[in-house]
C-alpha cells in the first residue's frame, strides 16, 4: 500500500549549498522564499558550523534573518554543538538537526570521534533545545555503506538510529552519503531500522551518485515511509566521489511521486524556477533530468 501523500525535506539550501562554490546572502535568500513559494513546508535553511570548516554556509544568521517568513513553513538549521544551538535560537531557527553516523570509521575521519562520543556531545544540546521547545531531527549517515569501510550492517544503523530517537530526536532522517545502495538493500535497511524507531519517524535521504535514487526509493514507499530529503536542482556534489552527483534533485521525485498518484503539495513548475534561478547563481546548469526535459 503506497502513502497518499509525502512530505518533502528540502536540503538544497543547507546541505546542496554547502558543497558549492559560495553565493551571495541574496541568493539563498532567494532561493529559500522561492521554495516556500512553490509549496515547500520543510527548509534545511542553514548551518551553524565553524565557518572555517565550511565557509560556504558563514552567512547563515544573515539568511534566516532576512527570509520573508511564511505561515506553515519550517525553517530549519544544522548545530554539531551548543554553541551552534544557541546561534541557531538567536537567529529564529524553528527547528535544528544533529547528526550521527552509522560507520565508525566516517565519524572518526569526519569529526574525530567514535560514534558514541559523537551522540554524548549531543546530550547538553539536546537538554538545551527541550529547554527551548525546539524540535531536533537526527542524521544519521553511511546507512548503506561507508566510503573507508565498505558494507554497513544494518543493524549497525537500526542500533545508532534507536539512540537518537530514544534521546528525543523527532525524526531520523537515514542518509546514503555515497549513494551506493541498490534497491532491495535499501528496503532491507528501512525495514531492520523500522523494527527499532517507528517508521512514521523515520525519513529516507538518498544519494543520487550512482542513480540509484529514484529506484531506492520506490522499492521503499510500500514499507510506509512518507519523508524524503531532496535537493533543488541536485545542488550538493558528492565528495567521495570526484565529479559525481550527490544528492537527488528534488523536481525529479516530485514528478516520480506525483506520476505515481502520491501529494506533495509542491508546484512542480515554480520548483523548477527556483532551481533554474540557484543554478543561474551558480553559474552552470541544474542538474535536475525533470528541469532539463521540460525547459
Amino acid at each position: 500500500m503506497l502513502p497518499t501523500n509525502v512530505s518533502i525535506f528540502e536540503v538544497g539550501a543547507r546541505d546542496g549549498l554547502q558543497n558549492e562554490v559560495s553565493v551571495p546572502t541574496e541568493a539563498k535568500i532567494a532561493l529559500i522564499e522561492q521554495l516556500a513559494d512553490a509549496g515547500v513546508k520543510r527548509i534545511e535553511a542553514a548551518s551553524f558550523v565553524s565557518p572555517k570548516w565550511v565557509p560556504q554556509m558563514a552567512d547563515s544568521s544573515a539568511v534566516l534573518h532576512g527570509i520573508k517568513r511564511q505561515q506553515g513553513v519550517v525553517y530549519s538549521a544544522l548545530t554539531p554543538n551548543l554553541k551552534g544551538l544557541e546561534l541557531a535560537i538567536a537567529a529564529g531557527a524553528d527547528e535544528v538537526a544533529i547528526f550521527g553516523a552509522a560507520s565508525q570509521s566516517f565519524s572518526q575521519k569526519n569529526i574525530n570521534c567514535s560514534i558514541e562520543e559523537s551522540i554524548e556531545r549531543f546530550i547538553p544540546l539536546m537538554d538545551m533545545a527541550k529547554q527551548r521547545n525546539i524540535a531536533v531531527r537526527g542524521y544519521v549517515s553511511c546507512v548503506l555503506g561507508c566510503p573507508y569501510k565498505g558494507e554497513i550492517k544494518a543493524s549497525e544503523v537500526a542500533r545508532v538510529s534507536e539512540i537518537l530517537y530514544k534521546m528525543g530526536c523527532y525524526e531520523i532522517s537515514l542518509g546514503d552519503t555515497i549513494g551506493i545502495g541498490t534497491a532491495n538493500n535499501a528496503r532491507r535497511m528501512l525495514e531492520t531500522v523500522a523494527e527499532l524507531v517507528p517508521i512514521d519517524k523515520l525519513a529516507l535521504h538518498f544519494h543520487d551518485t550512482y542513480g540509484q535514487a529514484l529506484a531506492n526509493i520506490q522499492a521503499c514507499l510500500p514499507t510506509g515511509i512518507s519523508v524524503f530529503d531532496s535537493s533543488v536542482a541536485g545542488l550538493g556534489g558528492c565528495p567521495y566521489a570526484k565529479g559525481a552527483s550527490g544528492n537527488l534533485a528534488s523536481e525529479d521525485l516530485i514528478y516520480m511521486l506525483h506520476g505515481m498518484g502520491i501529494d506533495t503539495g509542491i508546484d512542480l513548475t515554480k520548483l523548477i524556477q527556483a532551481g533554474k534561478n540557484i543554478s543561474q547563481a551558480l553559474g552552470r546548469m541544474s542538474a535536475s533530468k525533470v528541469a532539463n526535459a521540460l525547459g
